[in-house]
């Protein structure tokens, strides 16, 4: 094998493995993001839990803010990119989480 072909497989390999962390990035948002959802809707719906200490609003805010996200989950799940599905995230963290606090704390 002359220089040059290593050179090359080199640089393909390169090229592979950063795609291939682009990847992972990309799939361990989007579980992070399921796992969230799956954590929140059984949250508010176990009376194990929080469902009981919940006012119906509280519980409808949350319900509404999971049933978008899924939405936009099985829209987008196959072309969302990493930065799309941490964003969905954070966005559905910024409405549940003061609530879920605000139970813990009370």
């Amino acid at each position: 094998m002359s220089q040059e072909e290593i050179e090359r497989l080199v640089r393909e390999s390169q090229e592979f493995a950063e795609e291939d962390k682009e990847i992972k990035e990309k799939l361990d948002a989007k579980h992070s993001l399921q796992n969230y959802l799956y954590t929140m809707r059984n949250t508010v719906e176990d009376h194990d839990k929080l469902a009981d200490k919940l006012t119906s609003d509280d519980k409808d805010t949350i319900l509404d803010a999971i049933k978008e996200t899924e939405e936009w989950l099985a829209s987008n799940e196959h072309d969302a990119d990493r930065d799309a599905f941490e964003g969905h995230m954070k966005e559905l963290q910024r409405v549940c989480d003061p609530i879920i606090a605000s139970i813990y704390q009370g």
